[in-house]
């Protein structure tokens, strides 16, 4: 695990500000990202996305947090207000929301140094010594005061914090780091289709996980420069690194874990395989990803309800779950779920069976009905003896998506666009 006994809450966490880039549409996603955010798509049977980096800040001390919204961020902006606004600014502690509002020009935020550009004013009235920007789209669990703690003792302007991947993963989708003996970065190219190689390390490429520590006037320096090219981009992978290694000291950071030196957990659920996949690692006895650990607990906000109920004890009729997490208000009557996550107030009715699938929260399973290897997004009801995941071909012809992994996903107006035909 990247989290040690040692913890790095110090002057260096409280004397910097994060900001979260949580404006992803996650086209990838599809129609699960319709009307919502990526990182506010719910995971892990009671979390959302934005959870994770915002725990990590927390949890490691660093409690000055922006959060750039962006595309369909309703959702995201309530979960926000309900989960995370209970710090007190009187005290130095805030999670604040801070959605395009055309601060510096017309335009809405252009790419990922332009919604930093366009905060400036917000963050210099924090007075951080140290900036520090996230992704708002990935699992994983890290104490940014080690990543802070070596940006300071190496003398670093800037700070990439990197992952090793297989490097045909990283071919086309991952920014990737050419770095010396020292970890200082000598080159860095932006989602090439022929990643370089970790020395020592054939088929491993070092990749930038997005987050980026900064001193804070380097900072500003830079962006105010990037801003004034009419050329760029207003992006930290296609302009600000580029450019600033050249004449800068630019160190990465590798996500270890302190203790073996191996590849902690780290997922970007930005496909309807990878989020389906990553949700179904969770199910398993001794999960790669812990979230059960009470010193670095995930935060969020659930509603107050019932504890999960299993009903009906009877040979043909028996509500049972294996190998899967139920979350609270949901009610398993006289079905059958297996190797599956059940979000919140989930009902699954009689002589149904689920495996291998995630049911958002508030859906409803009409009886009689199989599923298999399917995400069945928030709020849909499942008529009665409706098989999904069972024949890919009469998925599609009921207008459901099927990815190239076979994961089914059905959206609720996939279901009323089937009960229509249905009903001519």
């Amino acid at each position: 695990m990247p989290i040690t006994s040692n913890r790095y809450i110090s002057n260096l966490t409280r004397d910097t500000y994060a900001l979260i880039l949580a404006g992803g549409r996650g086209s990838r996603l599809h129609e699960l990202t319709d009307w919502r955010a990526k990182p506010a798509t719910f995971f892990g049977g009671k979390f959302r996305i934005i959870d994770f980096p915002l725990s990590n800040c927390i949890n490691s001390g660093i409690r000055k947090v922006g959060v750039a919204t962006q595309y369909k961020s309703h959702s995201l902006i309530r979960h926000i207000n309900r989960a995370w606004g209970h710090f007190k600014k009187e005290m130095g502690e805030s999670v604040e929301i801070l959605p395009a509002s055309q601060r510096y020009g017309e335009g809405w935020y252009e790419g990922t140094a332009d919604a930093v550009f366009q905060n400036i004013d917000i963050i210099r009235h924090e007075l951080p010594k140290y900036v520090m920007i996230l992704s708002g789209d990935h699992i994983y669990r890290m104490d940014y005061g080690a990543l802070i703690a070596k940006h300071v003792e190496t003398g670093a302007d800037m700070t990439v914090c990197c992952i090793e991947v297989p490097t045909e993963e990283a071919a086309g989708a991952f920014g990737v780091m050419t770095v010396d003996e020292n970890n200082k970065v000598c080159r860095f190219d932006e989602k090439p289709e022929q990643p370089s190689q970790v020395p020592g390390k054939p088929g491993v490429t070092l990749a930038s996980m997005g987050n980026y520590v900064f001193n804070t006037e380097f900072l500003f320096e830079q962006l105010k420069r990037d801003h004034e090219k009419e050329a760029s981009s207003g992006d930290f992978g296609h302009d600000i690194i580029p450019e600033i290694i050249k004449s800068h000291n630019v160190f990465a950071f590798p996500f270890q874990d302190p203790e073996t030196g191996g590849q902690p957990y780290w997922r970007d659920v930005g496909t309807l395989d990878s989020f389906w996949q990553a949700n179904m690692e969770l199910v398993s006895a001794e999960p790669q990803l812990n979230m059960y650990d009470p010193k670095w607990p995930i935060w969020t906000y659930q509603e107050q309800t019932a504890p999960a109920k299993f009903v009906w004890d009877e040979e043909n009729r028996r509500g049972t779950a294996v190998n899967s997490t139920v979350s609270g208000g949901c009610i398993v009557s006289g079905a059958t779920v297996k190797e599956s996550l059940l979000f919140s107030q989930v009902r699954v009715n009689s002589f149904s069976y689920i495996e291998k699938s995630v049911i958002l929260p508030g859906a409803k399973i009409g009886r009689n009905t199989k599923i298999f290897k399917a995400i069945i997004d928030r709020s849909v009801s499942i008529p009665e003896n409706m098989h999904i995941g069972v024949n890919h071909e009469e998925d599609r012809a009921n207008g459901f998506r099927v990815t190239d992994k076979g994961v089914v996903l059905v959206t609720r107006e996939m279901i009323q666009a089937y009960l229509n035909k249905q009903a001519l």
